[in-house]
């Protein structure tokens, strides 16, 4: 089978969890992004109402797999 080319088929999504980790689903449509910028600037236009709906923290997935998380939607009283 020939190698397709990654960029053309890269999907990145986010995971929505509470803090111990149980999936849950968010509170406002998501996509998959084709770029990890793309996907970091919507979780920073939607953070706020995404733990309004009851996640705690995310992680990011490039195909399935984690590249980072979890990431706290809970801002920092520093």
């Amino acid at each position: 089978m020939p190698m397709i080319s990654q960029e053309a088929n890269v999907a990145w999504t986010w995971q929505f969890e509470q803090t111990d980790g149980t999936r849950v689903e968010p509170s406002v449509p998501v996509e998959d992004f084709s770029t990890q910028g793309d996907a970091e600037s919507w979780i920073g236009e939607h953070w706020r109402a995404l733990r309004e709906g009851g996640a705690d923290q995310v992680r990011l997935l490039e195909d399935g797999t984690e590249v980072y998380g979890p990431m706290s939607l809970h801002a920092s009283d520093g």
